[in-house]
């Protein structure tokens, strides 16, 4: 029979005496019994009166249950519970004052109110002094311990600034390391050294008292955040201190934050305990107050103090910071890490205040995980720095077969390292938010919303990392194939045109792809934007004919071989060097330097000046009185001397063709040759021949023809043309006044003058 049967069960047996006063009276003395109870269940009028009884007790315990319900405190807003927080922070300040006071005059009045009954000044006296001879024994045995480790300090110092083999944050992580190991000695073997002392030299041999075992823990603890403190802002090692800033600030938040732990851990773990075992409970609360309100008070003065002067060098290193982000974080900091520090300092009171015994571990394991988060944050970034921030140098051999390899890995860097910043300020600033329980990274990370959401931040990384490998190696594969260095020599023009293009179609396909395939590992469903896409490529199908027209144009063009990069084309009437191929158009530097871009669709025909071979046709005029035979000879001598010189003997291909005359021109014999020369060198030859054809006709005297004006005065019907009325327009003012003189010198130097015809002179025909 199950819990619940035999609650049912009672629960009738406890109903049984007053249904059985209805159904069959009993004596009043008489207990109940099974039978009874059988018999109220087998007869149908009782067992009827015993459901509505039940019914009736099950209603009025439901109407007790709605008032309570009902009558719940509506839970206070914010702005309420602020103020009564206020308030009830405010009288346990007063009260703890007042007590404070009150316990401390009727100590010195001789008063046992508030005081602890077993107190004994005398012996109170004694137990200090003990634990006075404790305290200087063991801190006096760190500090020997301390000068002894000095040298160590000092090595492990000088080959973090200036050792060889690694990096340099690697060498300052190692020796800071080491350090903190020698540090955390000297603290153990002081701890040990104090507990030899209070248990063999102070008070009874052998027995380690209360009070010394409260100091002793205290320093373990305290010592040992010093230590970590040493490690953050050393003064007098440089080399064994994390943070970048100089010896003199070191010093000064170090000594500063040191004190302010000293004044807290001692007070909190050694004084407040040792006056609530020995004195009272009221005096410890009030000193535990006190000591917090003093730490507050100085936290507050220091902060204050340095406010500007710590902002002014936090935006110093925002000036020198390369990212964005970091550089707007800084700038940021710079402007409210005095608001941060008080809000911190105010919450540590507060907490401390309202929880003592619950605060301090919480502000203190909360503070030592942001500390350490942020420390490892920093070192991680400078290792980056110094290690994927440093030029990557491959072999001379690598260097050899993949030239751009190099370079394209540098140029991935930068990028590389700017994310691994930001994830790593991300992840930080996740972590420090789980260490002051804002969030619980667990709990997310547990659930099915943070699994899920992790599983494709892994994925997507790893299909970019993926996509990222698989371009270096493609676009290595075809910088090999391009490098006539390695591979099968230089590649020709056509195989160097495709492999460009498909290195371009290979960036486009791989990286359309990744994108297709992050977004389906995030969630995002592919298929609707697929089909959109296919919807939206039939429409500029039929919106954009002439960029189909193009693609499809520039497919067969580069199919065909019918030019490449480097070529001399002619293209829709524009001649020049093909630059740059696309599947869709062509880039055409002309001989003025005008870059053309021609889309494929208006291209007709190609020409291209650059397949197999070239010729230089020339066509040269000789006057009607020169030997043709003669002229052709020196044609060829032309050529002779063309072809052994050094710079176009390796461009000529085949001896000269004389097509000989192909026209009697008005005024000329035309006569045509041709050179076969190496593929794009056919002007080059055709200018040297040209000169050399020039100077040959020249040293032979044959006269090449060019055009002559002829001055026609008219003639009369006896063929006789009349004189030509001629004035000197040199000289004229001399002339009217020594016509003489003058004509006489016109006469001896006829070739100096200019002459004109004079207006009035007849124009016959």
């Amino acid at each position: 029979m199950n819990r619940f049967n035999r609650l049912t069960l009672l629960m009738l047996w406890l109903l049984f005496i007053p249904i059985m006063g209805i159904a069959q009276p009993q004596e009043a003395n008489s207990g109940p019994s099974y039978d009874a109870l059988a018999e109220v269940l087998e007869n149908e009028q009782s067992r009827q009166q015993l459901i509505n009884e039940l019914r009736s007790m099950a209603e009025q315990q439901a109407q007790p249950a709605a008032e309570t319900q009902s009558a719940e405190p509506v839970e206070p807003s914010l702005p309420s519970q602020l103020a009564e927080t206020t308030s009830e922070i405010a009288g346990g300040l007063s009260q703890q004052l007042s007590n404070l006071i009150a316990v401390t005059s009727n100590i010195f009045t001789g008063n046992t109110e508030n005081v602890n009954e077993q107190f004994d000044r005398a012996t109170f006296l004694s137990a200090s002094l003990n634990i006075a001879l404790v305290i200087a024994a063991t801190i006096a045995l760190f500090w020997l311990l301390r000068r002894l480790a000095s040298p160590i300090f000092i090595r492990f110092s000088h080959w973090s600034r200036h050792g060889e083999g690694k990096t340099p944050v690697l060498r300052l992580v190692i020796c800071v390391a080491l350090a903190s190991l020698v540090d955390v000695l000297a603290v153990a073997l002081a701890y040990v050294g104090g507990n030899l002392v209070a248990t063999f030299l102070v008070g009874e041999s052998g027995e380690l008292t209360t009070q010394a075992s409260l100091f002793l823990n205290a320093f373990v603890v305290i010592e040992l955040l010093k230590a970590g403190l040493r490690v953050l802002f050393s003064s007098r090692y440089d080399g064994l201190r994390l943070l970048p800033i100089a010896a003199s600030e070191a010093a000064y938040w170090n000594r500063w934050m040191a004190l302010l732990i000293g004044l807290v851990g001692y007070g909190v773990m050694v004084v407040e305990p040792l006056i609530n075992i020995n004195i009272s409970t009221t005096l410890g609360q009030g000193m535990n107050t006190l000591i917090m309100l003093a730490a507050y008070l100085y936290a507050i003065t220091v902060i204050l103090k340095n406010r500007v002067r710590l902002r002014q060098a936090i935006r110093q290193k925002a000036e020198k910071s390369t990212i964005t982000a970091g550089q707007f974080s800084l700038i940021l900091l710079s402007r409210t890490w005095h608001l941060i520090a008080l809000v911190y300092f105010t919450v540590i009171l507060v907490l401390t205040l309202l929880s003592p015994a619950e605060a301090l571990p919480y502000v203190l394991f909360a503070t030592l995980k942001t500390i350490a988060v942020v420390v490892v944050s920093i070192l991680l970034s400078s290792l980056l720095a110094q290690t994927l921030g440093r030029r990557i140098t491959l072999s001379d051999e690598l260097r050899r077969k993949l030239p751009l390899l190099e370079a394209r890995l540098n140029s991935y860097v930068p990028p590389a390292l700017h994310f691994l910043r930001i994830l790593i300020a991300s992840i930080a600033l996740l972590l420090v938010l789980n260490a002051w329980y804002i969030v619980d990274l667990n709990a997310w990370y547990e659930s099915e919303t943070g699994g899920k959401l992790m599983s494709k931040i892994i994925g997507v990384a790893i299909i970019l990392l993926v996509a990222a490998v698989v371009w270096v190696l493609m676009a290595s594969v075809i910088e090999h194939k391009l490098n006539p260095e390695t591979g099968r020599g230089r590649p020709s023009a056509r195989t160097q045109t495709l492999l460009l293009l498909f290195r371009n179609a290979l960036a486009i396909a791989l990286g359309t792809l990744t994108f297709m395939i992050a977004l389906a590992e995030v969630g995002i469903n592919i298929g609707p934007l697929i089909a959109g896409a296919g919807v939206l490529g039939l429409a500029i199908g039929f919106g954009a004919q002439k960029l189909v027209q193009d693609i499809i144009t520039g497919v067969f063009i580069q199919i065909e071989n019918a030019m490449n990069t480097g070529d001399v084309v002619t293209l829709g009437g524009i001649t020049g060097t093909a630059e740059k191929l696309s599947i869709r158009s062509v880039g055409i530097r002309d001989l003025s330097g005008t870059y053309h871009i021609i889309p494929f669709s208006s291209v007709d025909t190609v020409s291209n000046y650059m397949r197999e071979f070239g010729y230089h046709v020339g066509e040269y005029r000789v006057a009607y009185r020169e030997n043709i035979d003669h002229a052709i000879a020196r044609l060829q001598d032309a050529f002779d001397e063309l072809a052994a010189t050094e710079d176009m003997k390796h461009e000529i291909l085949d001896t000269l063709e004389v097509s000989g005359v192909i026209a009697l021109a008005d005024s000329s014999v035309i006569i045509r040759v041709r050179i076969k020369s190496t593929p794009g060198m056919q002007w080059a030859v055709g200018r040297a021949y040209n000169r050399l054809v020039k100077m040959h006709f020249e040293q032979a005297g044959i006269d090449i023809p060019f055009p002559h004006s002829t001055v026609y005065f008219g003639a009369d019907k006896d063929g006789h043309a009349p004189a030509a009325n001629l004035r000197v327009i040199e000289q004229g003012a001399e002339l009217e006044q020594h016509p003489s003189s003058h004509a006489q010198l016109g006469k001896q130097t006829p070739s100096k003058q200019s002459t004109h015809l004079s207006d009035d002179a007849p124009n016959e025909e």
